[in-house]
């Protein structure tokens, strides 16, 4: 009995691996198609939401930077006896993007770097290289001088964005730490005020 069953079923996986019904067979195709191709999908979608995510956000710091270098330029924060930390609360809450700055930013991490020159051609808007402390934070110290009326005025307004190294090798980061150090600088001349 057990040899005959042996044999049926013999014959019935040959009838079953020659039968052209077999190749016809999608049974499962998807989730094997799926499993080929949606690893590699899910990937390239946080890739494209994390690379949005970073423009968009230096998008925001270019135009906060805007705003808040007005307030230099005309003269308000010159005879306000605004202070480098003074100026860091106002680029935070006075830009008429200030909820979406608290969204994005956290304001007491941003790095203001203001320099004033005699004349264009000696304005240097060099990014700064960051050094670190044994603590991993930035150790820099930062100019605060905005100037008098008919100087050139330098502002950049730096910020690290913390980056999660993405799949398949996709990084966004530009620092040793795994973060990416955004720049917005603002080049004007004082009005006479």
């Amino acid at each position: 009995m057990l040899a005959a069953m042996t044999q049926r079923l013999a014959r019935s996986a040959m009838r079953l691996r020659f039968s052209p019904a077999l190749s016809r067979c999608t049974k499962g195709a998807a989730a094997v198609e799926f499993a080929l191709v949606g690893v590699p999908f899910i990937a390239l979608l946080v890739a494209i939401f994390q690379a949005t995510l970073v423009f968009f956000a230096g998008r925001v710091l270019d135009e906060i930077t805007e705003e808040a270098s007005r307030y230099i330029m005309t003269g308000q924060a010159q005879t306000g006896g605004v202070t480098q930390s003074g100026f860091a609360t106002y680029l935070c809450t006075g830009s008429n993007t200030s909820a979406l700055v608290s969204a994005l930013f956290n304001c007491s991490n941003f790095m203001i770097n203001i320099q004033n020159y005699a004349n264009f051609a000696s304005a240097s808007t060099t990014t700064p290289t960051l050094t670190f402390n044994g603590s991993g934070n930035v150790s820099n110290t930062w100019t605060y001088n905005t100037g008098n009326p008919g100087d050139i005025v330098v502002v950049q307004v730096m910020y690290q964005w913390p980056i999660v190294l993405g799949p398949l090798g996709f990084n966004l980061s530009n620092l040793s730490n795994g973060n990416r150090l955004m720049v917005s600088t603002a080049v004007f001349k004082n009005e006479p005020y």
